[in-house]
């Protein structure tokens, strides 16, 4: 996908290919983002990339076209800290959308009681240099220990520096989300090293989850994707209870090559090959950390 000449990229697609796999009723999607509307939710000046527009509406629509239930909307990083463009969307899902915000690790608790009213349950620290200018270990614990009750944190980092993240992971005092699994090199296969250093993290402590998404970041061998399936189907069978699973819609900073989300819908049986499986990864697990307040919903309407 190319970008425009004012260097934004071009406009997404709500278009898939027809999935082949239908996921169950009450499925979440817990990882995806909004994008403006930039006339009303503008970037922030510290952007890496500037997105065309993806609001609500489009969000909503793929769910619904895909067979997904709820969202779970994380704030984008072109938003910086400004969570209003993520708040509308969860305003505008008549309940079927909580979120994950990106805060001044100096927010005040009545900041952040207001995010809490506004559908946020979580938290993202970023550590990728190329999407960020700074990454306050130290301010970011602070704010760690002051979240409202029920929230988690979400950390998304690359994995050559999870030994060095490891003392700052085990600081954090509140449940974990590793973002896409800490982006391991799947090519290495299910024993090689990254995932290794991944299963050690998640032995660690009792209340890490992770993301079984983007193959199409992490298989450079692209579709259909199977060292991703190689490497993360073993993992999804021994930590059933802590993965979640998400679209990554509309795919941030990935203008040269959008993937079909058709065909990444078709990744869930190949890694949760079992209804018990997935019923773990796309509603139990995500109800767990962001309807932890409410009873269980089932059904997509």
């Amino acid at each position: 996908m190319s970008t425009d000449e004012t260097g934004r990229i071009r406009s997404w697609t709500i278009d898939p290919s027809p999935p082949r796999f239908r996921p169950p009723p009450g499925a979440i999607d817990a990882h995806c983002h909004v994008f403006g509307p930039a006339d009303a939710f503008p970037f922030s000046a510290k952007a890496k990339y500037l997105p065309q527009d993806a609001g609500p509406d489009m969000l909503f629509a793929l769910r619904d076209k895909l067979g997904f239930a709820r969202n779970v909307i994380v704030q984008a990083s072109c938003h910086g800290t400004d969570n209003s463009a993520t708040l509308h969307a969860i305003a505008q899902s008549q309940g079927r959308a909580r979120g994950v915000a990106v805060v001044d690790p100096a927010i005040s608790e009545a900041d952040l009681s207001a995010l809490h009213d506004g559908g946020i349950r979580g938290i993202r620290f970023n550590f990728l240099k190329r999407l960020v200018d700074s990454a306050p270990k130290d301010k970011f614990l602070e704010v760690a220990a002051r979240l409202p009750k029920g929230w988690h944190v979400v950390v998304y980092f690359e994995a050559d520096i999870l030994e060095e993240m490891r003392p700052f992971l085990a600081a954090i005092p509140v449940p974990l989300v590793i973002d896409h699994m800490g982006r391991p090199a799947v090519s290495q296969g299910p024993d090689g090293a990254d995932m290794a250093a991944l299963r050690t993290l998640l032995e660690s402590r009792d209340d890490i989850f992770f993301k079984a998404t983007c193959p199409d970041r992490l298989d450079p061998a692209g579709a259909p994707w199977d060292d991703f399936v190689r490497s993360v189907a073993p993992l999804v069978a021994d930590y059933p209870a802590r993965v979640l699973w998400g679209t990554d819609w509309p795919h941030p900073n990935m203008q040269d090559a959008i993937p079909d989300d058709g065909a990444l819908i078709d990744i869930i049986p190949r890694i949760a090959p079992t209804r018990a499986l997935q019923q773990q990864m796309l509603i139990d697990n995500p109800t767990r950390l962001y309807w932890n307040d409410m009873p269980p919903q089932s059904g997509s309407s």
